[in-house]
């Protein structure tokens, strides 16, 4: 219908007249209520962030030559963060001559990962960067 026809008419209805598909011959129109539907637009939203959870990734910084008690602690705070679900990353730091002897830092990160085999699986491998190894952990969904 014309231009003018279909404003009449949404006056008429007290609505509006909104372009629905602008590209297409002829375009596309829709009479509605736009201050309504909007409203219901950042409601749903509201409701689809509500419902949403945000993945944190926590990290835990280890050293080769760490006592089994500090280990231990280390470990405590990998399980919390996996019980919480969260991501945890684990980072061992070398320094000076200790990256000659980077397996020491893979013989921990394997030990990591055999002590939280229940609560997490490895999302990403351990992998040397410079004088860091890192590796991130993922909650058992």
């Amino acid at each position: 219908m014309p231009l003018e026809e279909a404003l009449e008419r949404a006056t008429a209805e007290k609505m509006d007249l909104v372009e629905v598909a602008p590209k297409a011959t002829p375009p596309v129109c829709k009479i509605m209520d736009y201050g309504k539907y909007k409203y219901l637009q950042s409601k749903k939203l509201q409701e689809a962030k509500k419902k949403q959870t945000i993945i944190q990734i926590k990290e835990v910084k280890i050293r080769p030559k760490t006592e089994e008690h500090d280990y231990k602690f280390k470990l405590r705070h990998i399980k919390r963060f996996l019980g919480e679900n969260n991501k945890a990353k684990v980072t061992i730091m070398f320094r000076g001559r200790e990256i000659a002897h980077s397996q020491l830092g893979l013989k921990v990160l394997e030990r990591i990962i055999a002590d939280t085999e229940e609560e997490g699986v490895v999302e990403q491998t351990p992998k040397l960067e410079g004088r860091n190894m890192t590796m991130i952990l993922a909650p058992r969904s």
